[in-house]
């Protein structure tokens, strides 16, 4: 297939590279030109540089990028990449972003006769690079269809969630999910070693029981060795805690424990650890 990817960071870098070896045509697009040109020199395609012109003639758009109006910028106005969508081509959408500009998006590419999915994903970097990522997708049956095989070269699930923004709103559950689990899996980790056990000891017994986690076995052991130079940083967990807690306000829900560990992510980023791995949470009951 003829396939374009915008946003090569972190995630979307090798998420793309998996389309590339599946022998894929890729037009990428980045807002660093430099990491576009790296990209194709390591995996082939070609660089642009707008993302209208990656998305010219393509069959599937893909991106990922960092926020609400980094989604609306790539996508909206004269250059971006909606202006250069042909009919029934499709915009699917892996960054992690709010519902609201997922249905929004969906609305303006339904009205210029293409399709969009909000397809938001987990499994961090390393996932990214291992092409094992959950993928999350709101959006018309057809359009997911369609996409799916495509998906399937970076993502070992690849769900579909219901209409529009379903896949932003299953996702904002999987951050809520992990970043409890990791406050609290930091708060046991402390009271070991605090309590003079050997915390690596325990995570290897404890893991065998109810308590039994991807977070106690991988993140566990690196919280107790004070080492977070990895995964996925404060920084992207707070915006999404952010993007959860804003929903939470609009739907009902309340997020007792959500807001706690967004402010404590505040404070880490206050420190200036925003570029270290979320399981940092650690070092906020570790300080002296």
């Amino acid at each position: 297939m003829k396939l374009a990817w915008i946003g090569l960071g972190v995630m979307g870098y090798p998420m793309a590279g998996h389309l590339a070896r599946a022998k894929h045509e890729l037009t990428v697009y980045n807002r660093t030109r430099a990491k576009a040109d790296q990209w194709v020199k390591e995996y082939g395609g070609r660089a642009v540089a707008t993302p209208k012109a990656a998305a010219e003639g393509a069959d599937i758009v893909f991106s990922c990028v960092g926020n609400d109006n980094d989604l609306r910028a790539v996508t909206l106005g004269a250059d971006g990449a909606f202006a250069g969508m042909r009919k029934g081509a499709i915009y699917a959408d892996h960054s992690t972003v709010s519902a609201n500009v997922a249905r929004e998006l969906e609305k303006t590419a339904t009205a210029g006769g293409f399709g969009f999915l909000d397809a938001p994903v987990s499994g961090g970097q390393a996932g990214a690079e291992k092409g094992i990522l959950t993928v999350m997708v709101g959006g018309d049956a057809q359009a997911f269809a369609t996409a799916q095989p495509a998906m399937a070269h970076f993502g070992r699930a690849v769900t579909l969630m219901g209409p529009a923004g379903a896949g932003q709103l299953t996702k904002m559950v999987n951050q809520i999910a992990i970043t409890g689990l990791v406050q609290a899996l930091a708060e046991g980790m402390n009271f070991a070693m605090r309590a003079g056990l050997d915390a690596k000891k325990v995570v290897e017994v404890i893991s065998k029981g109810a308590a039994q986690s991807w977070q106690l076995e991988n993140r566990g052991p690196t919280m107790v060795d004070d080492k977070f130079d990895f995964g996925f940083a404060v920084d992207w967990m707070r915006k999404d805690l952010q993007i959860c807690l804003d929903e939470g306000r609009r739907n009902g829900a309340l997020l007792p424990v959500t807001a706690i560990v967004e402010q404590w992510y505040g404070r880490l980023q206050e420190q200036g650890h925003g570029r270290l791995d979320s399981s940092s949470l650690m070092k906020l009951l570790t300080e002296k």
